[in-house]
């Protein structure tokens, strides 16, 4: 028995005698070799960081399921409200605007002016301004007046014939506007005499009695000679009769009267100058 209990103390003391031979060494060196903890150490120290992060949950209580990520929001010109524009029927109200246009009725005013030579005077409708003063008128104009005035007074139809032209731009001479041929042959005819000087004398007397500026700011814009071409006849003063009688008789004036508007010749001109027509007849 007691030979057992020496053996023990004997192994005892080796083991603790070889645990201090390895621990100096390391301390001796002053080499930072940790130093092994203890197996109760260790659960103090290394364990509980894992246990403060992510606290052990009790059994039978399941860990919280990741929520899906979020769907983003559809940018705002991909949601629905975008549909809005689409929504403003103002477009669509537009066309209906624009159906009952000013345009309209000038396309009728046009269609009843499709002859520029023909009396316009809308009954109940005021005088037009008369203008006397030929400086107003705009240069092209003046100038072409001045031209058949100077070639009526020669006496000589023929010096008409370089204004009047040829074609689309020759100056319309006849109503129905179907002079074909040779237009100084055509005035000729219709002149009293055989010379066609009576054609001359009435273009003058026209281009020196007072004129009307018609459809300003329209294709249709002309300066007419006379006015009494645009003026409504039962509105005349005597005065204006005078003037009226120096170009037609009283005989011609009642038939005027039972047409309700001069039919007498005419004289119109375009702002550029063009010599639209010379017509007589209503």
């Amino acid at each position: 028995m007691l030979e057992k209990l020496a053996s023990v103390i004997t192994r005892t003391g080796f083991l603790a005698a070889a645990l201090c031979v390895c621990a100096v060494p390391a301390y001796a060196a002053g080499i930072d070799t940790p130093v092994q903890l203890a197996l109760s150490e260790i659960k103090k120290e290394e364990l509980p960081k894992a246990a403060e992060t992510a606290p052990a949950k009790p059994d039978g209580e399941k860990a919280p399921v990741a929520a899906p990520p979020a769907t983003p929001a559809p940018a705002a010109s991909e949601t629905k409200p975008a549909a809005a524009p689409e929504k403003p029927a103002a477009p669509a109200a537009t066309p209906d605007k624009k159906a009952p246009e000013a345009p309209a009725a000038k396309q009728d005013d046009a269609g009843a002016r499709s002859n520029p030579a023909l009396p316009n005077v809308p009954e109940g409708s005021p005088p037009p301004h008369v203008e006397y003063d030929v400086s107003k008128l705009p240069f092209p104009v003046q100038k072409m007046r001045e031209l058949i005035l100077t070639a009526a007074k020669s006496g000589s139809l023929e010096a008409l014939r370089p204004l009047i032209g040829s074609g689309d731009d020759m100056t319309m001479l006849s109503l129905a506007d179907n002079t074909d041929g040779d237009p100084i042959a055509y005035l000729k005819s219709l002149a009293g005499d055989t010379e066609g000087q009576e054609i001359l004398a009435i273009a003058v007397d026209i281009l020196n009695s007072g004129y009307v500026h018609l459809d300003a700011g329209t294709p249709d814009e002309l300066y007419v000679w006379p006015y009494f071409f645009a003026y409504p006849l039962d509105k005349l003063d005597a005065k204006q009769r005078v003037e009226l009688f120096q170009i037609v008789t009283a005989g011609d004036y009642d038939e005027m009267k039972q047409f309700g508007t001069y039919v007498f010749y005419r004289l119109g001109i375009t702002p550029k100058g063009r010599w639209r027509f010379f017509v007589n007849g209503d």
